[in-house]
């Protein structure tokens, strides 16, 4: 992989980038769909354990299934993949504490931000300004994002409004770092995804075993009827395995900018789950919010294309 996430690989023909897009607006959908999910399973006391049983779930099949391709892996590049794992596990730490702490409005609103923090950040890096275009295009999103939102109301800034913002600039610290550290390059997404939810593992087991933070994993286990367990294998298959591998996959394949654009139409698959399953009405502002959104992800699409090109 190329040091420089200003050249990603190319995509070629329109044909091919659909192939690459759509796996990555899959699991915007299911991130969106998340929300609710881990509402449903999820109180201020419970957060560490539940990132513990949401990783641990998949990690023993990632471990069996790559097992051979793990043991291949270099020392640089286990380094390399446990420092993305680091940056997840923060990434899920202030999401989630963020959601228990401010509305799935608001939620979805902060962490959209990651659209224009993610090309300004790769723009700062690359020293090379993304397309006027393109910002246009983010800049459309977030208004869409805004009017889809404002069904349920924006309240005042809160502790977890706080931490969602932070989850935004992890998540963009998260794409760069992916296209950025060399040692990854040549290793397969698999190896790398196992390797980061070990380490994100890790780091919540150790949160875990301190006193006051919470229930621990057993007893949260042991409390979780079927619908709760549900949540968390919708959470842990397709919101962690599945996204992480296909986001892995996609950014070399992409641009960080490009990817991020796609993935922040979140908020807008978080309104068709909350109207689907929680009987959520968005009203005119909400669809007109969605349109933008829509057309918003287009337009840089292409933009990004043109500017490949």
């Amino acid at each position: 992989m190329s040091a420089s996430i200003a050249a990603p690989l190319p995509l070629g023909a329109p044909r091919r980038a659909w192939l690459t897009d759509l796996p990555v607006l899959l699991v915007a959908v299911v991130w969106g769909a998340s929300y609710l999910a881990a509402k449903g399973i999820t109180t201020t006391h419970t957060v560490i354990a539940v990132l513990v049983l949401r990783f641990a779930v998949v990690l023993p099949v990632l471990v069996v299934a790559g097992w051979s391709r793990l043991r291949a892996l270099s020392a640089a590049q286990w380094r390399g993949a446990a420092t993305l794992g680091l940056i997840l596990s923060g990434i899920f730490l202030l999401e989630t504490y963020g959601v228990v702490h401010t509305s799935a409005t608001n939620a979805g609103l902060i962490i959209s931000l990651t659209m224009i923090l993610t090309p300004l950040a790769e723009a700062a890096v690359t020293r090379v300004a993304p397309p006027r275009a393109f910002l246009a295009a983010a800049g459309l999103s977030v208004t869409g994002v805004v009017l889809l939102t404002q069904g349920g109301g924006f309240t005042a800034p809160s502790l977890g409004d706080l931490l969602m913002l932070l989850a935004a600039l992890a998540r963009t610290v998260h794409v760069l770092a992916m296209s950025r550290i060399k040692t990854v390059g040549s290793a397969d997404s698999l190896s790398l995804t196992t390797v980061q939810l070990g380490s994100a593992v890790v780091v919540f087991a150790v949160i875990a075993a301190f006193p006051g933070t919470g229930a621990s994993p057993w007893a949260v286990a042991l409390d979780f009827g079927p619908r709760e367990w549900a949540g968390l294998i919708f959470l842990s298959v397709f919101c962690t395995l599945f996204a992480f591998f296909v986001q892995m996959w996609a950014v070399r394949r992409s641009s960080p900018s490009r990817v991020s654009l796609l993935l922040g139409t979140e908020p807008l698959w978080a309104a068709a789950a909350g109207i689907a399953l929680a009987g959520d009405r968005p009203g005119a502002l909400g669809l007109a919010g969605a349109i933008l959104v829509l057309a918003g992800t287009t337009w840089g699409r292409r933009a990004a294309d043109k500017d490949a090109g």
